[in-house]
C-alpha cells in the first residue's frame, strides 16, 4: 500500500515538474506567468484525486499551449500578393486593391527609420548625441530648449527623446509629462549631471524609459536608446485590419479571405456564426465546473499556433441572441482595435492581445449588423457578377475544378462559350457562381457515367449549346421581361435582395368597392405606405395626369407583386407602384423592358435607394434595355464598368412627372 501511495505522489511530482517547464518555455506575458506559477502551486498542495485538481490541471495546460508570441512573418511582396490574389479569384479590383494597400502601409511602416530628439541646452552634447545615433542609422532631430523640443512634438511623433533635466523655464520633467500626455508609447530618457536618486524616482515613476547620469558613456546610450526603440516597436506594430465583405452568396468572401492568409504568410481559420445564441461562443465560459471551454476566438487562435492568423467570421449577419446573451454585443471588444489588445476569455482570465490578428467578417447584407458593431469595420461590398465574369470564371476556375471532381482528368471534356452561356442564362438565376457550378458539376457528372458505361467511346466530348438541354433536362427560368408585352397597370421595378438585385413586376387592377386598397404578395410595412404614399400623391394631382378626381369613390384598388410566398420590403418599389397606378388610370400600357426604382415622396419627388449597382446587373441579366434611377444615385453608376453599362440606357429623373412619359406608351 506504501509502494502504490509513493508511486502516485512520484507519478504527481512529474507532471507538475513537466507543467512547470512547459510554463517557463511558453514565453507568456510575466502577469500571465505569475498566475500560471500560483496555479500551479495551488496544484502542489491539492490531491490529484479532487475535481479541482482536474480543472487547475487542464486550464494550466491550456495556458502554456497558446501561442502568446509566436508570429508567422509577413509576407510583403506586392507583386506576389497580387499574382496570388489573380490566381485565386477572377475580378474583384477593389478588394485587391484594398488588401494590397493594407501591405503597402505595412511595409512602409516597417521599413521606417526611428526618429530620435535630442534636447539639451549645451551644444556641445547635443552635436555629440546627433552625430552618434545618426550613425546608427536613425533619423535625430535636435532642440536647444524646452519651448523648441514641445514645438517639435506638436507637430510630429518621436520613438525616442534623449532630455537632459536641468534647463531654463521648460525643464526635463516638463516635457516627460506633456509627451506622455501627446505620444504614450513615445519612450523619454532623462539625462542630467545632477543624477540623485529621488529625481530617477520620480522621473522613473511619470514614465520615463530610463534615466542617465552625466558624464555618459557612448555605448550605454547606444544601448539604452536600442533597447527603448525595440520596446516600442513592439507595442506599435501594425494593428490587425477589420474588414467585412459585404454581399450576395456565392461571389467569393470567405474564399477571397483564405487568398488573403496566403498572400500574407499567415494561418488561416474560419469562425461560422450564422444562428449562434450563446454570448460563451464568443467569450467562453467561467472555469467553475469540468466542462468549462474557451470561446471559438481563442480557441482557433490555438490551433493556428500563431498569434496573428487571418480570421474569417463568417455570416455575422445571421447571429441570433436570447437568455443565453447576444453574441453580437461580444464580438464589440474582439473586433475594436483600441480595446483587442487586453481582450479577456472568460475561461483564460488573463489579457491576450488580439491587435495583431486579421479579422475579417462577411455577411450578405451589412445593415443588418448591429450599428456599433458595424462601425468597428471597413465595408467593402461584393456585388454580383456579369454574365462576361460568369463566363470567365467558369473557364479558368469551374469547370477545371468539376473536370478534376469527376475524375474526367485524362478525357477532359471542352465546353464551348456557347454552352456556358446557355447554362448561366437558362439553368441559373443568381447573383453569384454557386448554381452555375452545380450544373457544370452536373454535366461532368454524365459525362463521367457515358464514358463507364460506353469505354469504346472514350475520347474528348466538346460540349456545345444543343447538348445541354440533354444533360441538365427542361430550361428553369425565362426572360420574362424580354419575352412578355406591354401590359396596362404592370411595371416593371428593380430590387435589391440578399442574394443580389432582381426584378419585379407592379400590377394594378380597379373594380368597384368601398375605396379601399388591397395590397397582397407577402409586402412589408415599408413597402405598404409606399403603396399608400403613391395613391395619394395620385389623388391629389390626378388632374395633371388627366385622371378623373372621384376615380376612387365607389371602387377599390388593388396592388399585387407577383412570388406572393417571398416576402418584400423596403421603399425602392415607390415609384413602381405609383407608375403601375398611373398606367391602370390612363390606360397607357407600361413598357416592359424600362424598369425603375426610386421611393417616392407626397410631393413627388424620387429619393435615392441601395443596391444600384446589383440592380444594374439585374437589369441586364433580365434583357431590359432602359433603366430609371433617382438624379442623387448618379454618383454611384461611376463604379459601375463600362461593359455592363454598354447594352443599357441608363436615366435619371428627380420627380415622377419626368419618369411617366418615358415607361407609358403615348
Amino acid at each position: 500500500m506504501k509502494l502504490f501511495k509513493r508511486s502516485e505522489e512520484t507519478q504527481h511530482a512529474a507532471v507538475l515538474e513537466e507543467l512547470r517547464e512547459k510554463i517557463t518555455n511558453a514565453q507568456m506575458p510575466p502577469h500571465t506567468k505569475e498566475i500560471a506559477d500560483k496555479e500551479l502551486e495551488i496544484l502542489s498542495k491539492i490531491s490529484p484525486a479532487t475535481a479541482e485538481y482536474t480543472i487547475g490541471l487542464t486550464y494550466v495546460d491550456y495556458l502554456v499551449s497558446l501561442p502568446w508570441n509566436k508570429k508567422t512573418e509577413d509576407n510583403l511582396d506586392l507583386n506576389r500578393a497580387e499574382q496570388v490574389l489573380n490566381e485565386d479569384h477572377y475580378g474583384l479590383h477593389k478588394i485587391k486593391e484594398r488588401v494590397l494597400e493594407h501591405l503597402a502601409v505595412k511595409k512602409l511602416r516597417m521599413n521606417r527609420r526611428p526618429r530620435i530628439l535630442v534636447v539639451d541646452d549645451e551644444e556641445v552634447a547635443r552635436k555629440n548625441l546627433a552625430h552618434i545615433l545618426a550613425k546608427e542609422d536613425y533619423k535625430v532631430l535636435t532642440a536647444s530648449n524646452g519651448a523648441e523640443a514641445l514645438k517639435k512634438l506638436e507637430s510630429s511623433e518621436f520613438d525616442v527623446v534623449l532630455t537632459d533635466l536641468k534647463m531654463e523655464k521648460i525643464d526635463g520633467m516638463e516635457i516627460l509629462k506633456r509627451s506622455k500626455m501627446r505620444y504614450p508609447d513615445t519612450e523619454i530618457i532623462m539625462m542630467t549631471g545632477y543624477a540623485t536618486i529621488d529625481t530617477a524616482v520620480e522621473a522613473i515613476k511619470r514614465g520615463a524609459f530610463h534615466y542617465i547620469a552625466k558624464p555618459f558613456k557612448l555605448d550605454e546610450v547606444r544601448t539604452t536608446v536600442e533597447q527603448a526603440i525595440e520596446k516600442r516597436s513592439l507595442r506599435k506594430e501594425t494593428k490587425g485590419s477589420i474588414l467585412c465583405f459585404s454581399g450576395p452568396p456565392g461571389t467569393g468572401k470567405t474564399s477571397l479571405g483564405r487568398s488573403i492568409a496566403r498572400a500574407l504568410g499567415r494561418k488561416f481559420a474560419r469562425i461560422s456564426l450564422g444562428g449562434i445564441k450563446d454570448e460563451a461562443e464568443i467569450r467562453g465560459h467561467r472555469r467553475t465546473y469540468a466542462g468549462a471551454m474557451p470561446g471559438r476566438i481563442i480557441e482557433e487562435i490555438r490551433r493556428a499556433e500563431s498569434a496573428n492568423p487571418v480570421i474569417i467570421l463568417d455570416e455575422v449577419d445571421k447571429i441570433g441572441h436570447d437568455v443565453k446573451g447576444d453574441p453580437a454585443s461580444a464580438l464589440l471588444e474582439v473586433l475594436d482595435p483600441e480595446q483587442n489588445s487586453n481582450f479577456i476569455d472568460h475561461y483564460l482570465d488573463v489579457p491576450f492581445d488580439l491587435s495583431s490578428v486579421m479579422f475579417i467578417i462577411t455577411a450578405n447584407i451589412a445593415d443588418n449588423i448591429i450599428d456599433a458593431l458595424r462601425d468597428r469595420m471597413e465595408v467593402i461590398q461584393f456585388s454580383g457578377y456579369t454574365e462576361e465574369d460568369k463566363v470567365n470564371i467558369a473557364s479558368h476556375f469551374l469547370i477545371p475544378r468539376q473536370i478534376k471532381g469527376a475524375g474526367l482528368s485524362d478525357y477532359p471534356p471542352e465546353f464551348t462559350e456557347e454552352a456556358i452561356y446557355r447554362i448561366i442564362q437558362e439553368y441559373t438565376h443568381e447573383a453569384g457562381i454557386r448554381n452555375l457550378e452545380r450544373e457544370i458539376g452536373s454535366v461532368c457528372r454524365k459525362i463521367a457515367k457515358d464514358f463507364v458505361q460506353h469505354t469504346e467511346h472514350a475520347g474528348t466530348v466538346v460540349v456545345a449549346p444543343e447538348m445541354i438541354e440533354r444533360l441538365l433536362g427542361p430550361r428553369k427560368y425565362y426572360f420574362e421581361v424580354a419575352e412578355g408585352r406591354d401590359r396596362i397597370g404592370v411595371t416593371t421595378g428593380l430590387v435589391w435582395t440578399e442574394v443580389g438585385g432582381d426584378i419585379i413586376f407592379v400590377e394594378a387592377a380597379i373594380m368597384k368597392g368601398k375605396q379601399h386598397l388591397i395590397l397582397t404578395g407577402s409586402l412589408g410595412d415599408v413597402m405598404r405606405e409606399s403603396a399608400q404614399a403613391a395613391l395619394s400623391y395620385i389623388r391629389s394631382n390626378s388632374s395633371a395626369f388627366g385622371i378623373p378626381e372621384d376615380f376612387f369613390l365607389n371602387h377599390d384598388i388593388h396592388i399585387h407583386v407577383p412570388a406572393g410566398a417571398i416576402p418584400k420590403d423596403g421603399p425602392s418599389a415607390g415609384t413602381t407602384i405609383t407608375l403601375a397606378l398611373i398606367s391602370l388610370l390612363t390606360g397607357r400600357p407600361a413598357k416592359r423592358d424600362v424598369a425603375v426604382t426610386g421611393e417616392l415622396t407626397l410631393s413627388g419627388r424620387i429619393l435615392p435607394v441601395g443596391g444600384i449597382k446589383e440592380k444594374i446587373l439585374a437589369a441586364r441579366r433580365s434583357m431590359i434595355k432602359t433603366v430609371i434611377l433617382p438624379s442623387r444615385n448618379k454618383v454611384e453608376t461611376e463604379d459601375v464598368p463600362a461593359d455592363i453599362q454598354k447594352d443599357l440606357k441608363i436615366l435619371f429623373a428627380d420627380k415622377i412627372e419626368d419618369v411617366v412619359d418615358l415607361v407609358l406608351v403615348k
